[in-house]
């Protein structure tokens, strides 16, 4: 009997150490919090619901953890602090019985083609001590396998004295796995030519197509005027040196058009210029033009495996550890089982364990080289959970932003007991979510509100989940909403075929996609949705993609500038008061002088955390004071950006102010749910769900007959889902085709065709196994989305 256990050895009165089980938030002020006080029990999982941006991540992300954070780094040296980001500390008066904070959020892995899914969690470190132990023929040391460590061999001298000895001769070699041709990439990119350039004209007829490169312009001129080439001769007809200084010449100084300036070729200055930019940062003519010009293909040299020629000739029995990480990880581990060795016996246990944590979270479905930036948001936390799952940390509290997002309701239920596997180890677990599943299983509930934005940022309740459910908040009222089944549905007015889809995991699949209704593409995770919608229907003319990749912007980038709201109103403002545009730009002439436009200072502090302050001259207005003399129907530009949606749509609406161009934006910003949004407030500050309807109201404006939409519902409280419903039945009422991918049982009652893939993820899935109305689905029951449809519909 352990002594924990021997009731004469335990001390009948309470430790003062246990007494600490209660995380204390008192006066919690960031962003739209208005003075929350809560007590969060410790080792307990606590879920934080409420409607789209009613403040959830504001009090667990913005707050708690990164308060934790905070406290954290400054337990390291200052030289260590040195080198990390400084945090400013949360607008919280009291923050009580914090411990070490981990969080799993949904922010995409990086796309960095080199980083894959075995990078990211270990897997593949582990694999290449295996073959570099166990491999034949043996190729060297474990870098003799990784696709991203080149080989290297130098020779040279090194001096050395010792005594009367001086000169000690050394080479240098390190053995890498990388493949020479691709670089580790697995594919090599060409430029085709043919989109930079008509080469049946010359120079002086507008020869070249690039973007920004029109006759008469710097661009243009540098090559016309350059003197290292005829511009009125056709391009087909330039001399072989001719050609090469025009598409490949070194950067050179030159004096061109009586200017010094600095030559180079054609294709070196558009890789600098264009295409080494993020293609999502890029206006839609550019982005479009990139995806002309630059052709990718399989790397001809290693087949895509990234792996040089030894790497992939060193086997273990007669697997390589390229098929090894193109195996579907639940064939991996299988394979793992096989491998008998007691010299590596103890990292066979763990990357034994590492594989297993894969297939019990439902990813088993994945490979180890698939790009950790083709990964959805869903499938990125799952993989950042697996290293916290063998953990032997207890005590730790683990914060994680909707664990379900892309799960279908299959997949929920293995979720679930995951969280609750983590609390059951001493941990406390707080998770932001909207899914009621995930809310039943919750040992305290908080929920916040009891509206969006400024009509947020209360506690509206706190306590039990039945007590919520008879709380008569929003989220209690909706709780045990059922949507029901549509009694008629929609008929199509054609067809989208698609035939013999092989991209990823899909088998040859035939199907017809009804166009002029709402159809829903569903199935569990990795069983080819995804693949088959963007695989099989390209964005481009007539079809409106609208992902969940993420909104690139910076503190300076809001609402109104990433929609182009902001162009019109400056317009509207120069036009009222008879100056330019510019004025009313707080990234350009209209700046604050002081804080440059940003509205707040951030003070290094050297050794301490840095602090940003509103700046004193504008107040956080952002702009110049001169500036806020200029009015437009009785406001200034900041009392404009300081609205929200709905107001700014009542006042370009109508009166002096009206603007029609600003409010067709703000009409579509309505629409989707985001009317309490202010359109200065910085796209940092959105959450995954606002910034995703973001995203939607901006694809509206353009000009498709096909909108594909990928889990539009991520991120939505059980209230919101509603108005998403009847926003998807306006767009196609009104002549539009909407494809969803999407596992929400409430839009797929909606639907008016559904088609299902599966019957399981990876090779398990890839062919549809139900095509029809929801209500064939619920009747047939034969896959595992009809079964959960129908318990769903039941009630």
């Amino acid at each position: 009997m352990s002594i924990a256990t021997r009731p004469d050895l335990r001390s009948p009165v309470p430790h003062l150490a246990d007494s600490h089980d209660l995380i204390r938030v008192h006066g919690a002020r960031e962003n739209n919090l208005k003075d929350v006080s809560i007590e969060i029990p410790k080792r307990r999982l606590t879920v934080f619901t409420g409607v789209s941006g009613s403040g959830k991540s504001s009090l667990v992300f913005n707050t708690i953890a990164a308060e934790s954070q905070r406290l954290i780094n400054e337990t390291y040296s200052a030289f260590v602090q040195g080198f990390m980001p400084t945090l400013a500390r949360p607008e919280v008066d009291v923050l009580d019985g914090l411990t070490t904070v981990i969080t799993v959020d949904q922010q995409r892995m990086g796309a960095d083609p080199r980083s894959t899914v075995g990078t990211a969690t270990d897997a593949n470190a582990m694999l290449r001590i295996l073959f570099s132990r166990l491999g034949r023929p043996h190729i060297g040391p474990p870098s003799a396998y990784a696709f991203n460590v080149p080989s290297v061999r130098a020779s040279g001298a090194i001096t050395v004295e010792r005594g009367a000895k001086k000169t000690v001769k050394a080479t240098f070699n390190r053995t890498g796995g990388m493949c020479p041709r691709c670089e580790g990439r697995g594919a090599v990119s060409d430029i085709d030519l043919t989109q930079l350039y008509d080469d049946s004209k010359s120079l002086n007829e507008g020869a070249l197509t690039i973007p920004g490169y029109t006759a008469g312009g710097w661009n243009h001129r540098l090559y016309s005027e350059s003197g290292l080439v005829d511009p009125d001769k056709p391009i087909s007809k330039y001399t072989k040196k001719e050609r090469h200084d025009f598409l490949y010449h070194e950067a050179t100084r030159m004096k061109i058009a009586g200017i010094n300036m600095t030559y180079e070729g054609l294709i070196p200055r558009i890789q600098k210029s264009i295409l080494s930019k993020d293609t999502e940062a890029m206006q839609p003519h550019i982005r479009a033009f990139v995806e002309r010009a630059v052709t990718f293909a399989t790397c001809p040299e290693c087949e895509g495996t990234r792996l040089g020629e030894g790497a992939r000739s060193s086997k273990i029995g007669q697997v390589s550890i390229a098929d090894a990480c193109a195996m579907e990880i639940r064939d991996l581990a299988e394979w793992i089982r096989t491998v008998e060795e007691p010299s590596v016996a103890p990292l066979l246990a763990a990357l034994r364990q590492t594989l297993d944590s894969f297939v019990e979270i439902g990813l088993g479905y994945l490979s180890l080289d698939r790009p950790s930036g083709t990964l959805s948001g869903g499938e990125a936390q799952r993989v950042k959970m697996i290293r916290h799952l063998g953990s032997s940390l207890t005590d730790v509290t683990y914060v994680f932003d909707e664990p379900t997002s892309g799960l279908h309701p299959h997949d929920i239920q293995r979720m679930n007991s995951l969280l609750l596997r983590l609390r059951d180890k001493g941990n406390t677990v707080l998770v932001v979510e909207h899914k009621p599943e995930v809310i039943a299983i919750a040992d305290h509930v908080v929920d916040l509100g009891p509206g969006a934005g400024t009509a947020g940022g209360t506690v509206c309740f706190e306590g039990t989940v039945e007590g919520l459910r008879s709380g008569g908040t929003i989220t209690g009222r909706h709780l045990d909403d059922r949507a029901a089944l549509k009694e008629t549905v929609r008929t199509p007015t054609g067809t989208l075929r698609i035939r013999g889809a092989t991209a990823h995991n899909l088998r040859d699949v035939d199907v017809d996609i009804p166009l002029g209704v709402l159809c829903v593409v569903t199935g569990v995770a990795g069983s080819g949705k995804s693949s088959l919608v963007h695989g099989s229907i390209p964005a481009g003319e007539g079809v409106v993609c609208v992902d969940q990749s993420a909104i690139r912007g910076s503190r300076r980038s809001n609402p109104a500038t990433y929609t182009g709201l902001l162009d019109p109103i400056r317009k509207a403002f120069a036009k009222a008061n008879g100056v330019k545009p510019a004025l009313f730009s707080a990234n350009s002439e209209g700046a604050c002088p002081t804080c440059n436009g940003a509205g707040v200072i951030y003070t290094d502090l050297a050794m301490m955390a840095g602090v940003a302050t509103t700046c004193e001259d504008c107040e956080g207005k952002r702009f110049d004071a001169s500036v806020l003399d200029h009015l437009l129907g009785g406001r200034d530009i900041s009392e404009v950006l300081a609205m929200s949606v709905a107001e700014a749509e009542e006042f370009f609406g109508a009166g002096e102010a009206r603007t029609p161009a600003a409010h067709r934006v703000l009409t579509r910003l309505a629409d989707v749910g985001l009317g309490y949004l202010r359109l200065g407030q910085p796209l940092t500050t959105l959450s995954g769900g606002e910034r995703q309807r973001l995203k939607l109201a901006t694809h509206m404006a353009e000009k498709g007959g096909v909108y594909v939409l990928d889990e539009p519902t991520s991120g939505l409280h059980l209230a919101d889902v509603e108005q998403l419903l009847g926003l998807l039945d306006r767009l196609v009422d009104s002549g539009k085709s909407v494809i969803v991918v999407e596992h929400h049982q409430a839009v797929m009652a909606h639907a008016d065709w559904i088609i299902d893939l599966g019957p399981g993820a990876g090779h398990d899935g890839g062919r549809v196994v139900f095509e029809g109305t929801p209500a064939d689905l619920v009747a047939a029951r034969a896959t595992l989305t009809g079964e959960h449809l129908a318990a769903y519909v039941a009630g």
